[in-house]
């Protein structure tokens, strides 16, 4: 007999006690009690509870006595509440359950590698080659319904905002200033390539140019490059630009839109306006970024206060240029020196740090006041031990931690020395959030490799108006019109207002070394449009995938992707990228050099 559904497992509920249902899922497990079989059923709601009783129906009772886990079933019966000591209260079904009057075996399942209800015990890999089982997993299942929630909730807003969403190509032509393209070779153009898109950007411009006025896209995009926790070569972010508006028209706009989205999904308030900081504060204060800014914990520069002092290691830091900045970790009961000098130091040390220097602050000796005590103090008068107790506003039993060496490599190790210290002291809570737009980017930073300056964000970003006579005197002092969302210590997304004068695109190129032929070659097309009257306009991006992390609390972007990639960019599933017929490179023109591939490598997995 036919069975059609009419109820999924998890949205049960007493409400339905007495009627006729139909389930339809997995087993999720089954248990024999020789009277009675009790069978839990799964789908991508929930578990609900089956009852095989041989005096409601025997042939059912039968059947349900030759279930196993995964089997596919149909199950129709009356709804009954569980008696009050039956309940389980570790699922929202758990006061009821279904007395099978009749059951349809869909499918019947090999024995599984693992069972989704003990997949985050199994190794990775194994569930990645087997994704289509660990997609059964209800925590795989409430992640998927967040990223589909969160996309409504996208469109939603945008449709209510007058913006058009737009596909732009998938295939298109290779402009390498950035990562790595993906590229496609073309059977029809024989010896021409198409790169997959690393974002839509100059497309979403020449939307703007052809006045669409607002656009939005959740679009699909490719980097070549090596994948991290939070980073993957296939990955989706929220693209959108809009004309005649400026960077205060697109940070609202966002602060809004975010706020949305955390009150639907994790019924959290955000506080608006969301704060904004610039460039060199987060830098001198926490040493990138994208600063973590649930805590304190702020960097302090002290470069001018130890320059005469006679300890060594900072003195011989200062006369090369170099500087030394530290942190001040409010007292806690870990704090020993063993923690110091062991776990501590070696964590910076694996940032490239060549010590750690500190200081604990104690009460000054038959004195009121207080000092610092460490190895080191000697080589610092009280004027110095003084001025650093003020200039962190140092409590007693707190610990100054201090790192000396060029201003980037001191920033990096202070910034992960910071964050390090926020999480393992407890210094906010596990639902803290803390947005922030960083503003006041500069234009350029200068590659010493290659011996040029590279954008900032890209080369598309406009110079701030006033700043613009100094690009060709001095190109590092000019700031730009970027801007960045960041949430808890990760950048989520970025933006900025772009150029839209050919003649200023075509500087800014020049300024990045490249020659006229390469500017003709690679954006010859872009700087036409340009000159045929494109409005001003700006835009932004938010990595979808990293902000589904954020909501959903995982460490790991492989969590909120349904068909992910491995850090070495293979799918163990379908054993992606994979050798292809000698006849398709045929059609190609294409000739690969004969080797052995092997997809089932130790360490395919990121750690």
């Amino acid at each position: 007999m036919k069975l059609k559904r009419t109820h999924t497992c998890g949205r049960i509920g007493e409400g339905d006690i007495g009627k006729k249902v139909v389930l339809a899922g997995w087993v999720n497990s089954y248990r024999d009690h020789g009277n009675l079989v009790f069978v839990d059923i799964r789908d991508k709601d929930g578990i609900a509870q089956l009852v095989f009783d041989p005096e409601t129906d025997r042939e059912a009772y039968e059947i349900g006595k030759s279930l196993r886990c995964e089997w596919v079933i149909t199950a129709a019966g009356k709804m009954r509440k569980r008696d009050k000591e039956l309940v389980n209260k570790k699922i929202p079904t758990g006061t009821v359950e279904v007395v099978v009057k009749s059951i349809n075996i869909e499918n019947v399942a090999q024995t599984a590698p693992f069972k989704p209800d003990n997949a985050e015990q199994t190794a990775e890999e194994i569930r990645l080659e087997n994704r289509y089982l660990d997609l059964r997993r209800p925590r795989m299942q409430q992640i998927l319904d967040i990223r589909h929630r969160v996309a409504k909730i996208i469109r939603d807003f945008y449709d209510s905002l007058d913006f058009r969403e737009i596909e732009t190509p998938m295939l298109a032509r290779s402009t390498p200033e950035g990562a790595r393209d993906f590229l496609v070779p073309s059977r029809l153009q024989s010896g021409g390539f198409y790169a997959l898109p690393q974002s839509p950007q100059l497309f979403k411009q020449l939307l703007m140019v052809g006045g669409v006025d607002k656009y939005f896209q959740i679009a699909r995009c490719f980097r070549d490059e090596d994948p991290r926790s939070d980073r993957q070569i296939e990955f989706t972010q929220l693209d959108m630009e809009m004309s005649f508006a400026d960077s205060d028209d697109i940070m609202e706009i966002h602060s809004e839109l975010l706020s949305r989205i955390w009150k639907e999904i994790k019924g959290l308030d955000i506080p608006l306006p969301i704060r904004r900081i610039t460039y060199a504060e987060a830098i001198e204060s926490y040493g990138n970024d994208h600063p973590d800014m649930r805590f304190e914990l702020k960097l302090k520069d002290v470069t001018e206060l130890v320059s005469d002092s006679s300890f060594n290691v900072f003195t011989s830091v200062v006369k090369k240029g170099g500087i030394v900045k530290g942190l001040c970790v409010p007292g806690k009961d870990q704090l020993t020196r063993n923690y110091i000098e062991g776990p501590l130091t070696d964590f910076a040390a694996s940032f490239g740090a060549r010590g750690l220097a500190w200081f604990k602050v104690v009460p000054r000796e038959g004195g009121e006041g207080l000092t610092c005590s460490s190895s080191i103090t000697k080589f610092f008068t009280q004027h110095h031990i003084e001025k650093l107790v003020e200039i962190f506003d140092a409590k007693k039993d707190d610990l100054l931690l201090f790192i000396a060496d060029n201003k980037k490599k001191t920033n990096n190790v202070l910034s992960a020395l910071r964050c390090r210290l926020g999480r393992e002291l407890g210094l906010y809570g596990p639902d803290s959030l803390a947005f922030a737009w960083i503003v006041d980017f500069p234009l350029f930073e200068w590659n010493n490799e290659e011996q040029r300056y590279h954008s900032l964000h890209h080369p598309f970003t406009a110079p701030v108006d006033e700043e613009i006579e100094k690009l060709q005197s001095d190109p590092e002092s000019v700031h730009s019109k970027a801007f960045d969302i960041v949430l808890n210590g990760s950048e989520i997304g970025g933006g900025s207002v772009r150029i839209h004068d050919s003649e200023m695109q075509k500087t800014i190129f020049s300024l990045l070394k490249l020659s006229s032929d390469q500017i003709s070659d690679r954006f010859g097309f872009f700087l036409s449009a340009l000159r045929y009257g494109a409005p001003p306009h700006g835009g932004l991006a938010i990595g979808l995938d990293r902000l589904i992390m954020m909501l959903t609390g995982t460490g790991n972007i492989r969590d909120v992707i349904a068909f992910p990639k491995t850090k070495r960019g293979q799918c163990l599933m379908t054993e992606a990228p994979a050798p292809v017929d000698e006849a398709q490179l045929n059609e190609l023109n294409l000739r690969t050099q004969a080797h052995s591939h092997s997809f089932r490598k130790e360490g395919a997995i990121e750690t």
